[in-house]
């Protein structure tokens, strides 16, 4: 796209809300051009950098983890008048076949309460509640909160118009 009169990042960066929407909506539409190549610019940017940085301290860090007997969390490398520290941040994940296979021990075998071991969360797709018949809807109503998400907005030229 191209537009004379170009605002940049740096001349709206202490604008209000207020003084953004007096903008035409070709400028709104270069601005959120530019604001998509920018970010796209830092994701690369940053990608490279924290590769850089794992391959710089990552062996020193994974060392000091072992050392400290753990595979996970926080390790601090001394590296001149420095400390870098690195986090490692531990992600688990669980199976769900095998986690109600447990839970059904737990109840038909153990004759126990899952609860003291386990929490349940129940979840219905957007898609399935919206199929169901009125009446089943109707009895999971009650439980089904709506919450709004951040507003997202894009600008398309229409066809075969230009800037």
């Amino acid at each position: 796209m191209s537009f004379s009169n170009h605002i940049a990042f740096d001349q709206i960066r202490d604008w209000p809300p207020g003084k953004i929407a007096t903008l035409s909506v070709e400028e709104l539409a270069l601005l959120l051009e530019d604001l998509s190549d920018a970010k796209a610019r830092l994701a690369t940017i940053e990608n490279k950098l924290r590769g850089g940085l794992d391959l710089k301290y990552g062996p020193k860090a994974s060392a000091a983890r072992k050392a400290a007997g753990k595979d996970t969390g926080t390790a601090r490398v001394a590296d001149g008048r420095f400390t870098v520290i690195a986090d490692l941040p531990k992600r688990v994940k669980w199976d769900q076949p095998k986690l109600a296979r447990a839970v059904r021990t737990i109840i038909e075998q153990w004759r126990d309460d899952p609860a003291q071991y386990v929490a349940t969360e129940y979840k219905v797709s957007e898609a399935s509640y919206a199929a169901w018949p009125d009446v089943v809807r109707k009895l999971f109503e009650p439980a089904r909160t709506v919450e709004h998400g951040k507003p997202t907005f894009r600008i398309e030229v229409q066809d075969g118009e230009a800037l």
